[in-house]
């Protein structure tokens, strides 16, 4: 099988850079999962669950919002604001952010359309690192990335 090499950068690092047979993500038009000879794609990502596969071995990411390019020769470059590793989560100081992003989305409706929009994404970022790392924890997903 043809494998994509994948690139993912946030602001602060490289999370990952490696080969691998295929990428599931959320974009703003849904989950999207890209294989080897995927057409030439850009699209904003959503936060959400980002899964890899190499093999038989499935590794999770907690990726927030960004850009997505999908390049002709097997090529896909991550652009997002955050992506943690599973291994990197720890469910106690997300359930305290979730909970503080709540309460944040809950003053913001008193607010402007701006202040609520920003609250929101903040809740949905919490929302998919407490998916990921709750999976990462409870599950085997092979090799970590």
């Amino acid at each position: 099988m043809i494998k994509i090499n994948l690139k993912i950068v946030t602001p602060e690092r490289v999370v990952f850079e490696d080969s691998v047979d295929s990428i599931s993500v959320m974009t703003e038009n849904g989950e999207i999962t890209i294989l080897s000879n995927h057409i030439p794609l850009v699209s904003l990502l959503r936060a959400g669950e980002m899964r890899l596969k190499d093999g038989k071995d499935q590794s999770l990411l907690a990726v927030s919002t960004g850009l997505i390019e999908v390049r002709p020769n097997n090529e896909v470059i991550i652009l997002a604001d955050t992506a943690e590793r599973s291994d990197e989560l720890a469910i106690e100081e997300i359930e305290k952010a979730r909970d503080l992003a709540q309460k944040r989305l809950e003053e913001a409706r008193d607010q402007s359309d701006v202040a609520y929009a920003d609250a929101l994404v903040h809740l949905e970022r919490e929302m998919a690192r407490h998916k990921v790392a709750s999976k990462g924890k409870y599950r085997d997903v092979g090799r970590k990335v």
